[in-house]
């Protein structure tokens, strides 16, 4: 495979080493033009909010807007912030996670697993097929001339995997190698 996955906190001789003749891309929302584009941060616009009527900004501003707390619920202003900070909502501030709300106004909270297949993935997907064609492309060429490493602050490429945040990276890849998670 010409793609791999590796994090974004260790040093560039690092992964000079374990990738000698790589090409290094940092998609994350540190990563320079038009790598940057990658980030679920990045306010491409237009994105369906999942089981709702609406777009939102970002695919971020889907997740944290959809997410439900002890104290809170759904917060929809998040749809709408077009700039890569001010996203987050946490624990500290509104308790516990409960789930993400099914759609804007549905009745029911998903657990971690079943958001990720019906929030996460289907928003990024969307972003992945009508706002990154270019950069998906840019990458298959690089790809064609060697391996391409992708980098992220998280290195989880298991969707089943909840112990650790996923990793968008990982579903660059998979997008790329026609290996897509399905439920």
């Amino acid at each position: 495979m010409p793609y791999f996955l590796d994090s974004r906190r260790k040093s560039a001789s690092t992964l000079a080493r374990a990738y000698p003749g790589a090409t290094v891309i940092d998609v994350t929302s540190r990563g320079e033009e038009p790598w940057v584009r990658f980030s679920p941060f990045f306010a491409h616009g237009g994105i369906p909010i999942p089981m709702s009527a609406g777009t939102a900004q970002s695919v971020e501003g889907i997740w944290q807007g959809l997410k439900v707390f002890e104290h809170a619920d759904v917060d929809t202003t998040r749809f709408t912030i077009a700039s890569m900070s001010g996203l987050k909502r946490t624990t500290r501030k509104f308790g516990p996670v409960r789930g993400h709300r099914a759609g804007v106004t549905g009745p029911d909270l998903l657990s971690y697993l079943d958001a990720r297949f019906a929030i996460y993935l289907p928003a990024y997907r969307f972003v992945l097929e009508h706002r990154l064609t270019r950069e998906l492309q840019q990458l298959r060429s690089l790809a064609d001339r060697g391996p391409v490493v992708l980098l992220d602050y998280e290195t989880n490429g298991c969707v089943d995997d909840l112990s650790r945040p996923l990793s968008h990276a990982s579903l660059v890849i998979a997008w790329l190698t026609d290996a897509w998670p399905v439920q």
